[in-house]
């Protein structure tokens, strides 16, 4: 008759066995869901400058009273976050923007960009520490890109012309802008779909 210390232990390893098997399936059908399931990124609005037109130059004056112009020749692509001192998802966003500047300065700037009375966006600018960003207070510039919600992101290339926008709520999808530019498409799920044909060439315009 088998020991019953025996016996409990093989009833042991063949539970842990059964077990491990279970997680290996389990993590063979995540990474499938993970391959079938697209990210959600930045959500376009179908106004203002469409992606790939060239956005007309709206001349602005910084908060330290400094003259620049958004859109056309540069040396650098523009990310133009809009953003207001009454939008929490604004401020949360921000720290998320010195990151994005910190890892792609090379390439990018980023311009915050907002409009109405100065008196209204001090407290913000100063509690926010946004002296790292030109910040802009203009109304014609919201207009151009036809701005109705926020926190909105319209990216544009050194030659001025839109390569990625859309309403953005989290670092993902704010990312998002970041990938279907490097890749060449209008939004992330457009780079999915070439994906899915196998025609997707990533490379920067």
């Amino acid at each position: 008759m088998m020991d019953p210390i025996v016996l409990s232990l093989a009833i042991l390893w063949a539970v842990v066995i059964a077990l491990g098997i279970c997680v290996l399936a389990l993590s063979r059908q995540i990474g499938i869901l993970y391959e079938r399931v697209a990210p959600m990124g930045a959500l376009m609005m179908d106004s203002g400058p469409k992606v790939g037109e060239l956005a007309p130059p709206v001349d602005v004056t910084t908060w330290e009273g400094r003259s620049l112009t958004v859109g056309g020749n540069s040396a650098k692509s523009t990310l133009l976050f809009f953003v207001s001192p009454t939008c929490p998802v604004c401020k949360k966003l921000l720290p998320i923007m010195r990151s994005v500047l910190g890892r792609e300065n090379r390439w990018l700037n980023i311009v915050l960009a907002s409009d109405g009375d100065r008196t209204e966006h001090v407290d913000f600018h100063a509690k926010q520490q946004l002296a790292d960003f030109p910040y802009v207070l203009s109304q014609p510039l919201g207009m151009t890109y036809k701005i109705s919600k926020l926190p909105y992101c319209v990216l544009l290339d050194a030659k001025g012309f839109v390569r990625a926008k859309g309403l953005v709520n989290s670092r993902e999808q704010i990312e998002s802008l970041l990938t279907a530019y490097e890749s060449g498409v209008a939004s992330v799920q457009e780079h999915l779909d070439r994906r899915l044909l196998g025609d997707v060439t990533p490379e920067k315009v």
